[in-house]
Formats: C-alpha cells, structure tokens, sequence
C-alpha cells in the first residue's frame, strides 16, 4: 500500500468520525473547511509523490550515467593494460634479440682473435725460416775454411799435400723450426664450431679437452660459458649452473661474465629457486647496469612483479 493512498484514507477516517460529533448547525461551515484542509493535503501528497517521483527519476538517471562511466573506464583500463603487456613483450623481445646479436658479436670477435693468434704464429714461423735459411747463406767477404784432408788407409799411398782447397761445408746451428700453430685458439675454433652446427657432445669433449690443457688461458673461460649453454639446451639446468659458476668465479674479467649472470639466473629459475634467479639478476644489474644483459634483466623482474633494488 503506497504512502499517497495511506494519507488520503487517514484524511476519509478522520472526516468520518468528525461528522456525528458536529452540531446540526455547524456541519455545513466545519464540512467544508475539513474538505478543504483534505484536498490541500491530497495536494501536498500529490506534489510529494511527483517530487518523489521526479528524484527517483534523476537518480536513476545519475546511476545510469555511471553505471556506463564505470564500463567505458573499464574497457579503457583493459585496453591500457594490453597494451602496456604488449609493449613489456616487445621490449623484452628486443631486448633478446640485441642480447643474441651481441653474444654473436663476441662470438665472432672470439674467433677473429684465434684468428689473429694463428696469423702471429705462422708470421713468427715465417721469421724463424728467414733466420734459418739467412744462417745457412756464406757471410760477403768472409775467408773459406779448407777442409781437412782424409788421412790415408794402412798400405794406401799417401796423397800428395798440395792439394788444391776446396769448398767449405756450412753447419747448420738452426734446423728449420716445426710447422706451429695456437693450440688453444685451435681447439676452441674446433669447440665452437662444433656447438654452432648443434654437435653438443662432441663440442661439450672439446671445450672440456680445452681446460684441461690451458686452465689459465682466457678462452677457457669461454669454454666454460658454452659448456653452461650446451647443458641448457640439453635440459641439465643443475649443470649449467654448476658451469656458469666455474666462469663467474675463476674468469672476473672474462667478457661473458654479464652473459653468465643472465643465463645462471634463467637456469635458477627454470628450477623454479626463485630468490637465487633474483639475486643473480639483482647483482648483474648491480655490476654491469649499463649492459644489454641488464636490460634484460629489469625487464624479466618488471615481468615478475619483482622491484629491481630490494626493499630494506
């Protein structure tokens, strides 16, 4: 039962029991005042209800209106966050893609190097031969030695001792020096390219033939960074670790050292160890901030939600 209603059978039932108490003389007077007090307030009920009906109205409009604010800010917030996802992709897929380009410039500067030592040595082969050859050539001006003659056999007649010198023999102090090479650059030149055409155990035998024979030269350090890669792509993350490490620790100042840290912490958290995979991202930020490798490295943490610097 609506309010409007209610007042107005309140007004009836009160006009109602007025009537019989009023005297004969003053119904006509008091009826019509009561009359017109009931029409007044059916009035102001009516003017309440319109009002009533008019707020209800802007109300309803007001909720509307938000209710299609509230969609459209929706729709706007999810076409942003795709959009930020989509660029946070391509980014980080950019970021790879210098990444690869770069560790195939060191690649081949790695192999232009072994390239040089192999020149250095046949040049330096080359100088020894000249010196060699340059030995056995007669000094100009200098005095032919005559050669001892042979002394003569038992019963045999001596020769006479006037015997007219002959050519002198040279001796030769500096036989030719061994065809030489640069082992190290050789076996790693081997190594890697067994890696690039995918050969990983035969490639693994080399770069670990490598180290064992020349622990201390620089390419063994690169040896162990490709050991770390083989072992990833063959599925042994626990290893690739282990091979990074052995980069990391005996190499400092190898320059695949930013590479190391970011494929140890990818391996850690392929392994799903979460807290080290951050660590190792935090420290190659931390010591190589400016390095491709560290741009990679902020865009995996912003990818996991993870702050670059931890919080104290």
């Amino acid at each position: 039962m609506s309010t409007p209603f209610r007042l107005r059978l309140a007004a009836t039932a009160i006009f109602l029991v007025l009537v019989p108490a009023m005297p004969a003389h003053a119904v006509s007077k008091e009826m019509i005042q009561l009359q017109a007090q009931i029409q007044q307030l059916q009035d102001a009920v009516a003017r309440l209800q319109q009002s009533n009906d008019e707020r209800m109205g802007v109300l309803k409009d007001l909720v509307q209106q938000t209710a299609d604010s509230v969609n459209r800010m929706s729709v706007t917030v999810g076409s942003l966050q795709k959009g930020l996802v989509g660029q946070q992709e391509a980014a980080s897929a950019k970021a790879d893609q210098l990444s690869g380009q770069i560790q195939s410039l060191n690649d081949s500067l790695d192999e232009l190097k072994a390239r040089m030592a192999r020149i250095d040595a046949a040049l330096k082969t080359v100088q020894g031969q000249q010196q060699s050859m340059m030995a056995m050539l007669p000094q100009p001006g200098a005095a032919s030695a005559p050669v001892e003659p042979m002394q003569p056999g038992p019963g045999a007649s001596a020769a006479p001792s006037s015997t007219a010198p002959t050519t002198p023999t040279t001796h030769r102090e500096n036989p030719l020096p061994p065809q030489a090479g640069a082992p190290p650059a050789e076996m790693y030149r081997a190594a890697y390219g067994d890696y690039m055409a995918a050969k990983y155990p035969l490639s693994s035998s080399e770069f670990n033939d490598l180290i064992k024979a020349y622990p201390e030269d620089p390419l063994a350090g690169n040896a162990w960074f490709y050991l770390g890669e083989i072992d990833m792509k063959i599925a042994k993350p626990t290893a690739s670790v282990k091979d990074y490490d052995h980069l990391l620790e005996r190499y400092p100042d190898n320059t695949k050292i930013p590479a190391a840290h970011l494929h140890k912490a990818e391996a850690l958290l392929s392994m799903k160890q979460t807290d080290a995979g951050v660590r190792e991202l935090r420290a190659l930020i931390q010591r190589f901030p400016n390095s491709p490798e560290a741009v990679q490295a902020r865009s995996k943490l912003n990818g996991m939600g993870v702050p670059i610097v931890p919080k104290r």
